[in-house]
């Protein structure tokens, strides 16, 4: 199984604003009281734009689909939530904890990627555990460890053991559990995605282990990455809210590998940190501080990969 792609699927907002659904528990979230409405979409149209261009630039093959007005989606910027691609054409449809954000799956983005050669054979449901209040959203919740077979999952909110241990036994992955936290207002609350912490690579991870407070659990999650050779990169919790744990490796023209974050991620980084990633893929960041102020996600939220194979 490979653990990068070349293919992404990106969605350009139409209404972008800070979603008061998601603020409950995704603490990253701020209001730009300054800002009006329009300008916050234009702001955000305005990063994604230049960002899909850097990303195209590189040779990476993005498919753009245009949200729209009807229904309200605030945050249809970040389609790994609800959905995930696989290599044996499988595709997974999760469930999304806040209500306005179950409307963003859309079947017509299937039909248009089988349109352009990507294969679908079978198409895993899950949605439907949203009636019993459970969720599970996507590779924000599920960090796929494809090479080797092993899932990674920060216990949360939006993130159910049940359905994780379902998610591993239908496609076939070693679960890895724990519980990850920061600190707001003096108190530790969950983090509520594990791809806000942590990032894997091919051959290196990007993690808090800080934020693993269970010295156990923090201990279990570093064994695995290290049996699975992969050079442990770690960042600080306030690298964290600088959005340094939502990257991601993918592959450019001639097989590349570029590891994607934003401006403000690749700004926090150490000399040091920022040696130990190239050794393994080229930086590419691009600005995202209006997406990552009223969105409270970053670069790699909005970038959906698709492993289906091609026909």
């Amino acid at each position: 199984m490979k653990q990068t792609t070349n293919s992404i699927l990106m969605i350009r907002p139409v209404a972008f604003r800070m979603n008061e659904q998601t603020a409950v528990n995704n603490y990253y979230q701020k209001v730009l009281d300054e800002l009006l409405p329009a300008t916050v979409n234009l702001k955000a149209q305005q990063e994604f734009d230049a960002f899909v261009e850097k990303l195209k630039s590189v040779g990476v093959d993005v498919t753009v689909f245009d949200d729209t007005l009807n229904p309200d989606t605030p945050d249809s910027i970040f389609p790994n939530n609800w959905i995930s691609f696989h290599e044996n054409g499988d595709v997974a449809l999760y469930p999304m904890f806040a209500d306005n954000r179950r409307r963003e799956r859309r079947e017509e983005i299937l039909d248009v990627l089988e349109e352009k050669g990507f294969q679908i054979e079978n198409i895993v449901d899950y949605t439907s555990a949203e009636e019993d209040g459970f969720f599970l959203e996507g590779t924000g919740s599920l960090l796929l460890d494809r090479a080797n077979g092993i899932a990674y999952c920060a216990l949360s909110p939006r993130a159910d053991e049940e359905l994780f241990i379902e998610f591993c036994e239908d496609f076939d992955y070693a679960p890895v559990l724990f519980e990850s936290f920061q600190t707001v207002n003096g108190e530790r609350k969950l983090i509520y995605h594990t791809n806000v912490m942590m990032c894997l690579g091919e051959t290196f991870a990007v993690i808090c282990a800080d934020s693993i407070d269970d010295k156990k659990e923090r201990k279990m999650v570093l064994d695995s990455l290290k049996k699975d050779k992969k050079e442990v990169v770690l960042i600080t919790e306030d690298q964290v809210n600088n959005f340094a744990g939502n990257m991601l490796e993918v592959r450019g023209a001639n097989d590349k590998r570029y590891l994607v974050m934003s401006s403000a991620a690749h700004k926090c980084l150490t000399d040091k940190q920022i040696l130990q990633l190239e050794k393994h893929a080229e930086i590419l960041s691009s600005s995202l501080d209006t997406i990552e102020a009223c969105g409270g996600g970053s670069a790699r939220c909005m970038m959906a990969e698709i492993f289906l194979p091609k026909v």
